[in-house]
């Protein structure tokens, strides 16, 4: 046994019990299949539910991005919200352009500006495979300056939360200025259409829909192969103990970043997923309320699962929809209610209700053995 195996062994959940993921792969890409064949048939989901469904899976996409640092880093990101609205802005400047170029008609923040032209920055941003490289790459470069400045600071705990909780502040109020060409408090909206296809088309929400699907499914069956890895191992590691494994001579740096970069980008595609399926985006994505319910969503469903952390998104999100149409007042308190009680009877989220469950009957069935036996 190495010293890297001796230090995480018995120390937090085993690596080995993330089996579920490739199950839960499987059965959303399957679910991507059905609902991208029964959405081109005209059959099956609605239009509004297959749009719904997609904008849970991109939240589920984000939550997990979030676990792979934080679940198995052990570092708590305060401001993912920051690379979903990376991702959101540029696929939102990209359907702006061709929009504009479309149809003639300016965005409302170049008609309160009293622009002429979009600014410099949306050159080229009509092309969808530019963009899509400059969503990986500029998210990439913001999230390894970030994590270089950070971690070789050795800023950790509550200090590396709290500064990217400002980090997305300050960026929130950057967006919120109508000079940026972002589109300002109203943020950007009235697009047209996506590689050619109409918005507002069955056919395109269907693919959408099953694409955002797809990208989870692949983000589990990938991060669970990588988390069994032996970078998984050090990942965890550096969680459970990263004094000691200097001290082994192992270098943290680097293995910190990759993760960071990786959960970032991961993040950022997610929010590029969102804003063609809800149709807008403002700088509400980066207010500090949401990079906060993203960890939520994680500590709900299980820290360090994946699996759990997809579903305490997906949990989460349908509470917030169904109990803000009825009791909207209400939502505040129920989810900070639920947040005390997980954190109570269920610390490792909802993936351990079964085990809790199971173990609560073992030993009900074991006092009734006793009584019986008296």
């Amino acid at each position: 046994m190495t010293d890297l195996d001796s230090l995480i062994e018995g120390r937090g959940r085993s690596i080995a019990t993330q089996g579920a993921a490739p199950t839960v792969a499987a059965v959303l890409a399957g679910l991507a299949v059905l609902i991208l064949v029964t959405g081109m048939l005209d059959t099956g989901l609605s239009v509004y539910a297959m749009n719904l469904i997609g904008q849970a899976a991109t939240f589920g996409l984000l939550a997990i991005a979030l676990d792979l640092i934080w679940g198995f880093g052990g570092i708590l990101s305060l401001g993912h919200g920051l690379y979903f609205a990376i991702g959101g802005y540029l696929i939102a400047m990209h359907m702006v352009k061709v929009a504009f170029q479309v149809t003639g008609t300016p965005p409302d923040f170049m008609l309160f500006m009293g622009w002429t032209d979009l600014p410099f920055y949306y050159a080229f941003m009509e092309n969808f495979f530019y963009v899509a490289l400059v969503i990986v790459l500029f998210t990439g470069v913001v999230a390894f300056v970030f994590g270089l400045i950070s971690f070789r600071s050795k800023v950790t705990g509550v200090y590396f939360a709290i500064i990217t909780q400002a980090l997305v502040y300050v960026a929130m109020l950057l967006f919120f200025r109508n000079d940026t060409g972002f589109g300002g408090n109203n943020g950007m909206t009235g697009f047209v259409e996506l590689l050619g296809a109409s918005l507002s088309d069955r056919n395109t929400v269907a693919v959408l829909c099953a694409i955002s699907i797809l990208v989870v499914a692949l983000a589990l069956f990938g991060l669970n192969m990588l988390v069994r890895s032996r970078f998984g191992h050090m990942l965890v590691a550096i969680r459970d103990d990263e004094a000691r494994l200097r001290f082994l001579g192992y270098e943290t740096i680097w293995v910190k970043m990759l993760a960071w970069c990786l959960s970032g980008v991961l993040a950022a595609i997610a929010g590029a997923l969102y804003v063609p399926q809800v149709g807008i985006i403002n700088p509400r994505v980066l207010s500090p309320e949401l990079s906060v319910e993203i960890a939520v969503w994680v500590a709900i469903g299980g820290r360090g699962t994946l699996v759990g952390a997809f579903l305490g998104a997906i949990v989460i999100t349908a509470l917030k929809f169904l109990l803000t149409a009825y009791v909207p007042e209400l939502w505040p308190f129920i989810l900070s209610a639920l947040v005390v009680a997980v954190v109570v009877f269920l610390p490792n989220g909802f993936y351990d209700l079964f085990e809790v469950l199971r173990r609560g009957a073992r030993r009900f069935k074991g006092a009734k053995t006793v009584e019986a036996g008296e």
